[in-house]
């Protein structure tokens, strides 16, 4: 079929059911995701396609075919074919007549199409046979949609149709299944609406009678006069009929007249119907057109039959006078056999003719009324033949030049459909592409910042009143370096970041950067939430639980790590052009760093601060003591043992053990897996602060504060003079190893 079939049922599916139902439905037929309307596609993808309906939406295989074929003639319309379909016919029984001849104007575009034939046959009570022929077995339910809705559109009549009988024809070649239905036409509702206005048309008759009858007299005394006609009827009867004939409500009084003799000599006739056929019940050829006597000279001999130089192509019966006369209301196309024609002609494409076939009863015979079946001047030019062989009154000229313009317009509207079909892939790959390149910049910057970098704005930076900084790092790291290969420490390092990848996800706070072996995450920024501290803290302890299952790979024992807390104010800004980072800038970053520094192994250590915001919310904490800190002096500190309140499956955030936990999609990585995000109680955003600087530390223009969610985040792990002199203390194994390696 025709991709104009695919598309009309993708249509049908996506108006009636919506497009998350045609796309479910694609995907479970494996059909490709667009149609190109003059490109041929193979039956199975619609019968697929049929079927899946038929199973995704819960209805049976008669229901979807007859909804699809009261859409398909909606969809016809739609596509410019409504006014074609319109003049088929006066009434339901021409335009069922006329539907072979459709198709083979239709064929002239669609040159691989492969319609039904239909024949109406007129019952002896009156009622209608339609008889359907396809080579395509179980749609032929597709028929009473589309004839429905022809007869209540189109003739405002209702019908039903019902199947009588269901067989495969046998003395047809090629074609599989014949179907018969009853049509039965119902009550017309534009004859109920006139009832009501009767006196009225009576009134109008009568005055018409009236005006009519004047006309009679007048008309008498111009037409006394008119010479002898070889007809039966007087002159007075043929102005009479002239005059009924133009009344609109007397149409149907008209009876044609025929001459009493056919006036019109052999030669002329076959002169001017160059291509007909006259052959009798036994296919014997008795007379021929002069222009196919030319181009199949075996018609010139003497009682020759007529399907020893031709077979019939459409409609495909079987090559008898009783097959022909059972078809008589359809077009005949008939191919001249190659094997019969003069050595020279048979390179040539074989002729092939369309017409009417009409049977004349009082000499016995049939009459073959044809014209070349051609589509296209090179097809003329193919089979060596020209526009002066074609009779001048034979619209086959027109159409032959008309179409020659509209296969071009046809050539033009595939390579159109071609480019937007390559177009919409390209577009499907870009967006993939882009949504790759947003996944991998939303990852180095928080997503409001990595907007207003890519529309090219300025970010303004914000002050954060309060948030919680974490740092951390891996113990006797400088040694492990020194005793293994790089690659050794690169696997280590991605197993353990993966992991804490994760658990940021998990608690939602933002991962600021890693350097070396140290590990920046910060809660409360971008986005403030008055549960940062929490967040941190659970972190922290999954980070801790993280570590064990990471290996030292010079021991094969699990590595351990320091970890520092901090609760404080902070700046946040992008800085710089090239690789932007987005930074966070005061003494809160330094003090961060100092905890982990003087940290303890496999301890989270607390700044006062934090232990402050800590305090009465669910935490084991107990206190380490005073300690000297560089730069700071003499600070009381705390160590976080546990989360009194969650369980170890909850702080690492494993949804198998909790099932009314909400999922969520971690960051890259090998660990990167579904989690379940942990619930907090305080989880509003906190106002922002109305301070704000530039990154550059340039004053910020007015009006440039950030505010709420576009609150400026990110720390800035950039090394300082403090941070990396940091003293040896007595109960520190080694010195900092973010300090070491920088």
């Amino acid at each position: 079929m025709y991709g104009f079939i695919n598309t009309c049922l993708q249509s049908l599916v996506t108006e009636k059911f919506g497009e998350e139902t045609w796309e479910k439905l694609k995907a479970s037929a494996e059909v490709q995701d667009a149609f190109m309307t003059y490109t041929v596609y193979d039956d199975i993808i619609t019968i697929k396609l049929i079927q899946e309906a038929c199973r995704v939406l819960g209805v049976s295989m008669e229901a979807i075919l007859k909804l699809f074929g009261e859409y398909f003639f909606k969809f016809c319309k739609m596509s410019g074919y409504d006014r074609m379909l319109r003049t088929l016919g006066g009434n339901l029984t021409e335009f069922i007549e006329n539907l072979d001849a459709l198709h083979s104007y239709l064929a002239l575009s669609y040159q691989e199409m492969n319609a039904p034939s239909f024949r109406v046959e007129k019952a002896a009570d009156g009622k209608m046979l339609l008889h359907y022929y396809s080579d395509r077995s179980g749609l032929c339910h597709i028929v009473p949609g589309i004839i429905e809705a022809v007869a209540k559109d189109f003739f405002d009549t209702d019908v039903t149709m019902d199947i009588l009988n269901m067989s495969k024809e046998e003395e047809r070649t090629g074609k599989k299944e014949h179907v018969v239905f009853l049509v039965v036409q119902k009550s017309h509702r534009e004859l109920k609406r006139a009832k009501p206005n009767r006196k009225q048309d009576n009134q109008d008759i009568l005055r018409d009678q009236e005006a009519m009858e004047a006309a009679f007299l007048r008309m008498k005394e111009n037409y006394l006069s008119v010479s002898v006609c070889p007809v039966k009827k007087s002159h007075w009867e043929i102005v009479r009929s002239i005059v009924m004939f133009g009344k609109g409500h007397l149409v149907n009084t008209f009876v044609p007249v025929y001459p009493e003799q056919l006036w019109i000599e052999q030669k002329t006739f076959c002169n001017a119907f160059p291509f007909h056929i006259v052959f009798d019940e036994s296919l014997r050829v008795k007379q021929a057109g002069v222009n196919i006597q030319k181009y199949v000279p075996g018609l010139q001999t003497q009682k020759i039959r007529l399907d020893e130089y031709f077979s019939i192509i459409h409609p495909q019966v079987t090559f008898n006078i009783f097959s022909i006369c059972k078809f008589i209301n359809s077009q005949f196309v008939l191919k001249a056999r190659r094997e019969r024609m003069p050595e020279a002609w048979k390179s040539q494409p074989a002729l092939k003719l369309r017409g009417q076939m009409i049977w004349m009863e009082a000499v016995g015979c049939m009459i073959y009324m044809c014209s070349p079946k051609l589509r296209s001047l090179q097809e003329l030019e193919e089979r060596g033949m020209h526009l002066s062989d074609i009779a001048p009154h034979d619209t086959t000229r027109d159409l032959i030049l008309l179409n020659q313009q509209r296969l071009a317009e046809i050539e033009l509207s595939n390579q159109l459909e071609r480019k937007k079909e390559e177009l919409r892939i390209l577009s499907k790959h870009l967006a993939i592409e882009k949504k790759k390149t947003e996944t991998l910049l939303y990852a180095m910057l928080p997503e409001h910042v990595a907007n207003q970098l890519k529309e090219g704005k300025k970010v303004a930076a914000g002050e954060f009143k309060t948030c919680t900084i974490l740092f951390s790092d891996v113990v006797t790291f400088t040694n492990i370096c020194a005793a293994c290969q790089p690659i050794q420490i690169v696997k280590m390092l991605n197993s353990m970041y993966s992991k804490f990848d994760r658990l940021t996800s998990v608690h939602e706070v933002y991962k600021v950067e890693t350097i070396g072996d140290a590990y920046m995450v910060v809660g409360g920024v971008p986005v403030p939430v008055g549960s940062h501290a929490q967040r941190v803290a659970n972190f922290a302890l999954g980070m801790r639980i993280s570590a064990k299952e990471v290996m030292n790979p010079i021991t094969g024992e699990p590595i351990q790590i320091r970890v520092g807390i901090h609760t404080g104010p902070v700046l946040a800004g992008v800085v710089g052009d090239k690789m932007p980072r987005y930074c966070l800038f005061g003494d809160t970053v330094n003090t961060a760093s100092r905890m982990e520094s003087h940290g303890l192994p496999d301890k989270v250590h607390l700044s006062p601060t934090a232990y402050s915001a800590l305090e009465n919310q669910g935490f084991e904490i107990i206190e380490r003591g005073e300690i000297e800190v560089k730069g700071k002096g003499k600070m009381t500190t705390y160590f976080l043992i546990r989360n009194l309140h969650a369980s170890e499956d909850e702080i690492m955030g494993r949804p198998q053990s909790l099932p009314d936990r909400k999922e969520a999609s971690a960051p890259g990585g090998q660990d990167s897996k579904t989690v379940a995000i942990m619930r907090y109680e305080d989880s509003e955003p906190l106002p922002p602060t109305s301070d704000k600087a530039d990154a550059s530390e340039e004053p910020t223009p007015e009006g440039s504060s950030v505010t709420g969610q576009d609150s400026v985040e990110a720390a800035d792990r950039q090394p300082s003079s403090e941070r990396t002199q940091t003293p040896h203390f007595p109960n520190d194994a080694l010195p900092s190893a973010f300090c070491a390696l920088l």
